[in-house]
């Protein structure tokens, strides 16, 4: 090949790297990926069914996770995850396993938000919502604010949920 045509293979290179990978570039951004969970091997995107609630903001966030964290801490047995926020806004919700061998694939992972669904739509205001029954915990996640869950059995699978 010309020496010529070297950097435009390259950046055609980059270009399907971009295209065909997706999340390559978001994942090499990620700041909390190796210090709170290994980098997220599946994502997805969820499309909440509520709009962001009005005044949701870094506060109210981490408001949810100090209740959420003072009622698993009120128990009498150690909780089975750590849930807590992170970013600049406190948009980032990241649940780690806290236990070997417990919720460490996918499908753990789905069953720990299946039973946080369950925790979601006791709260007041899912109660008060027609068709609350349809209601996930990522849209509880959404309504808050949260943009983006990342789930890890804290050794070595990572799952990440983005709430666009």
């Amino acid at each position: 090949m010309p020496i010529h045509r070297l950097p435009v293979a390259a950046a055609i290179a980059g270009l399907a790297l971009i295209f065909l990978v997706p999340g390559a570039l978001a994942q090499s951004n990620d700041r909390h990926a190796g210090y709170y969970y290994p980098e997220p091997a599946t994502s997805e995107i969820y499309d909440g069914r509520v709009p962001i609630l009005p005044g949701s903001d870094r506060l109210r966030r981490i408001g949810f996770v100090t209740v959420m964290t003072n009622e698993m801490l009120k128990n009498p047995y150690p909780p089975q995850f750590a849930i807590f926020a992170k970013g600049a806004d406190a948009e980032k919700l990241i649940i780690t396993g806290l236990h070997e061998n417990s919720y460490n694939t996918l499908f753990r992972a789905r069953g720990l938000f299946a039973m946080l669904t369950a925790v979601a739509r006791g709260t007041q205001f899912f109660r008060e919502q027609p068709e609350a029954d349809r209601f996930t915990f990522f849209d509880l996640a959404k309504l808050l604010g949260f943009r983006q869950i990342t789930y890890t059995d804290g050794a070595s699978f990572a799952h990440r949920v983005e709430l666009p």
